[in-house]
């Protein structure tokens, strides 16, 4: 009976070891599967990481624009403030100017000036979409040398007054 005991007892401790053993492999198992999502899920806390800083980078991108634009749109008001008030001019016995008259009293002359403004105006698409000043129109100073279309855009240093 004692050996039955004994006998018993080595089946109990080997199912136990067994038992035991099962244990280990499977928590060896779901470590390695934790360590994996673990993995996985920092690599996806840096994809977000690098998002959200290139999302901050295009907010600073689109700031820089927009700032781009409002000045781009305050030279384009003024440009066009200056030449309505050209356009409105006052000759010296109180009345407007009649383009009109004048073109058919003068028509070479016309022609000559509105050649040169398509010109200037054809300049000024070009500065408008991006096209660099010339060494020229940087420089121009006197109103003689400025693009009379856009002297805001085209004659950084024109000071008109």
């Amino acid at each position: 009976m004692f050996s039955q005991i004994k006998l018993v007892l080595f089946f109990v401790m080997l199912m136990g070891a067994g038992g035991g053993l099962w244990y280990v492999q499977h928590l060896k198992s779901e470590n390695e599967i934790l360590t994996l999502n673990n993995a996985k899920l920092e690599g996806a806390v840096q994809e977000q990481q690098a998002l959200i800083e290139q999302q901050l980078r295009d907010i600073e991108t689109k700031n820089v624009i927009m700032d781009q634009l409002r000045e781009s749109e305050a030279r384009a008001k003024e440009t066009a403030r200056l030449t309505e008030e050209k356009f409105n001019k006052v000759n010296a016995s109180g009345e407007r100017r009649d383009v009109g008259a004048l073109a058919v009293e003068k028509p070479k002359s016309i022609e000559r000036i509105e050649r040169k403004r398509e010109q200037q105006r054809a300049r000024c698409w070009e500065i408008a979409q991006g096209s660099p000043l010339t060494e020229e129109e940087i420089n121009a100073t006197k109103k003689s040398q400025i693009n009379a279309e856009c002297p805001v855009d085209a004659n950084p240093n024109y000071i008109p007054y």
